[in-house]
């Protein structure tokens, strides 16, 4: 019996899948403005009470905020304490895996510090461009190249 040498996926291959997946599944979920913001502010203040939380990281709303906690402690970000006190406590405090999110964090805020001047020039000419301009400038894409690339022209008023 012949076979064509294909007998499905590998486990390397499965095993990057999984890996991909998960990636993207993190990506998404820190992407979002208010789990890189809880981050920040569990890393720079230690632990915190919710309401303290909240004040620090601004305009999040009770609502958003136990969502984004709860989706950090089922991710292993995030610790969770409840004090057995009435009225109940309730700290929050970066987990080690947590704080090595953090570090990487940082590195935004070290780009954008880094950056911030060129970026604030970038905005001001292309905000000063659109104003002066009476209609948005337009691209014309042409046929490809003997590359197989598009060419991109500016597109002239007519």
């Amino acid at each position: 019996m012949e076979t064509n040498g294909y007998d499905g996926p590998s486990a390397d291959d499965n095993l990057q899948k999984k890996t991909d997946n998960l990636a993207r599944d993190i990506i998404e979920k820190i992407a979002d403005k208010w789990t890189i913001l809880v981050i920040d502010t569990l890393g720079t203040h230690g632990e915190l009470r919710f309401s303290r939380l909240r004040e620090e990281v601004g305009g999040v709303s009770q609502k958003m905020l136990t969502k984004t906690l709860r989706q950090l402690e089922r991710d292993g970000l995030v610790t969770r304490y409840v004090h057995p006190v009435i009225p109940p406590r309730v700290d929050y405090q970066l987990t080690p895996l947590g704080r090595s999110l953090l570090e990487k964090i940082c590195g935004i805020w070290d780009w954008v510090e880094a950056h911030m001047g060129e970026m604030e020039n970038a905005r001001h000419q292309f905000d000063r461009g659109e104003k002066d301009a009476k209609e948005p400038e337009r691209a014309v894409s042409h046929a490809p190249s003997a590359h197989g690339d598009a060419t991109w022209y500016p597109r002239t008023p007519e």
